[in-house]
């Protein structure tokens, strides 16, 4: 059964395959309790994860979100039953952190990372159109410098001990949601958990954990990436990946549209804007820092899950962004957005520009 999934998977139809379940999965988890529009939001769980851990106070998006543990986890089993476990690090990790630090600052500009651009589009929010298009600029961009010789230098091998770093952190994450712990007078430390705003809106935790362990073991085997997708058509002409994300919307749009949750128009819709211009702007400065980092954020939980410490990096880096970014006002909100927003998204984007002029490797 086993070898039998891996050679689906690993196949010309395995992103195909991982689409449609993330297309069908994404849509119901809405249907199950989470916010509108945002089934998996990868840039937004992580959000919600810092508030509940306090490093943010923003009292409406905190909340333990289980898919993110189940995108770890899952590729860890997934790994270790195919002997793809394998710990590596060392390549360029403080530069890391910042790429993921500034692709959620674009992220929360624009309200999501590139998995929720295409649920809002397969959804009928037309204010995605502008987050795609500023997303395959961001990516255009990240093209132009590997093919002029950007690398962040090569990981190397590493114990095994630090491949279990993140999978640990995965099930302690499940025990602070299943258990709720306090560790002080209630409002004065972590954990905190929203009782209004998106934040309030989930999916019961068992079904929530199950698809994310389900899609993490998929995207494992078939390197699911919604920024690699673009990154390969538009460098090697391979739809292989890109594929899956054509799967991904399509998938979707028939899940909403059957679930009576398709409503389309530019206005009203559940968690965005409708400011244009800076729905794009984050998305380029998101698709630049997920191109120069090797993967889209949901990628980057998967490698993480297989012992990547790069990506783990690049993980805590969203996590400090997102805590940034709400406590300094420049995430976005239904009002459009925030006050040091644009400005936090031009600095962003300047900042991956010297890293990629700078990075350079003698071809």
């Amino acid at each position: 059964m086993f070898k039998a999934l891996s050679r689906a998977l690993t196949s010309r139809s395995g992103p195909i395959l991982t689409g449609v379940a993330v297309g069908i999965l994404a849509p119901l988890l809405t249907f199950w309790g989470n916010p509108g529009n945002m089934g998996i939001c990868v840039a937004c769980f992580t959000r919600d994860i810092a508030g509940a851990l306090g490093l943010h106070r923003a009292a409406t998006v905190q909340y333990i979100r289980p898919e993110l543990a189940g995108f770890i986890l899952g590729s860890f089993i997934s790994s270790l039953i195919y002997g793809e476990y394998k710990p590596r690090t060392g390549s360029s990790p403080i530069v890391r952190f910042f790429l993921g630090f500034f692709a959620m600052i674009g992220a929360l500009v624009f309200l999501g990372c590139p998995w929720r651009a295409y649920i809002r589009l397969s959804a009928g929010d037309l204010n995605a159109i502008p987050g795609i298009v500023g997303l395959a600029i961001g990516i255009v961009i990240g093209i132009a410098f590997l093919w002029h010789g950007f690398s962040l230098g090569r990981n190397y091998p590493a114990k095994k001990a630090l491949g279990y770093i993140m999978p640990v952190v995965a099930v302690t994450l499940l025990v602070f949601v299943l258990l709720r712990p306090s560790f002080g007078p209630e409002g004065a430390s972590a954990i905190f958990f929203s009782k209004e705003g998106p934040g309030s809106m989930a999916a019961p935790v068992a079904l929530s954990l199950a698809v994310g362990l389900f899609i993490g073991f998929l995207a494992q085997r078939s390197r699911f990436c919604t920024v690699g997708a673009l990154r390969d058509l538009i460098m090697f002409k391979d739809f292989h990946l890109f594929n899956g994300i054509i799967a991904f919307i399509v998938a979707a749009f028939i899940t909403n549209v059957l679930l009576g949750q398709f409503k389309l128009g530019f206005e009203g819709q559940p968690i965005a804007h409708t400011n244009t211009l800076w729905n794009a702007m984050g998305m380029v400065l998101s698709g630049l820092a997920f191109t120069l980092a090797g993967g889209c954020p949901g990628r980057q939980f998967i490698m993480s899950g297989e012992g990547d410490g790069d990506a783990a990096t690049f993980i805590l880096g969203m996590l400090f962004g997102a805590a940034t970014a709400h406590n300094f006002s420049l995430a976005s909100s239904p009002a459009g957005p925030g006050m040091y927003g644009p400005a936090a998204t031009i600095v962003g984007i300047v900042f991956c520009l010297f890293v990629g002029f700078l990075m350079k490797e003698k071809i």
